[in-house]
């Protein structure tokens, strides 16, 4: 069982970004997955998940309204489409199935 995420990078407040967790080893379609994200100096923060089913998702209050997940079963692939991004935003995020987590990928906001 293997997550890699990718899509991080540096933006601008106000922007956009796209994170994907592409997965391997198991299927994504029948499980339940999730984001979280940790700045520095801080402890993990949930951020979003998606049911089994993918037809129920949930989001942190900070970033309701913002962020979107989503996956694609045929690509076997997670997504978080963020934007109106914040510099509180900044962080390393990544995508966990149960315990299992990758390694991240990180997103700075700033000007």
């Amino acid at each position: 069982v293997q997550l890699v995420e990718s899509g991080g990078g540096l933006v601008q407040p106000g922007g956009s970004l796209r994170l994907s967790c592409a997965a391997s080893g198991f299927t994504l379609s029948n499980v339940a997955m999730t984001w979280v994200r940790q700045a520095p100096g801080k402890g993990p923060e949930w951020v979003s998940s998606i049911n089994s089913g993918g037809d129920s998702t949930y989001y942190a209050t900070s970033v309701k309204g913002r962020f979107t997940i989503s996956r694609d079963n045929a690509k076997n692939t997670l997504y978080l489409q963020m934007s109106s991004l914040k510099p509180e935003d900044t962080a390393l995020y990544y995508c966990m199935y149960g315990s299992i987590k990758g390694q991240g990928t990180q997103v700075t906001v700033s000007s």
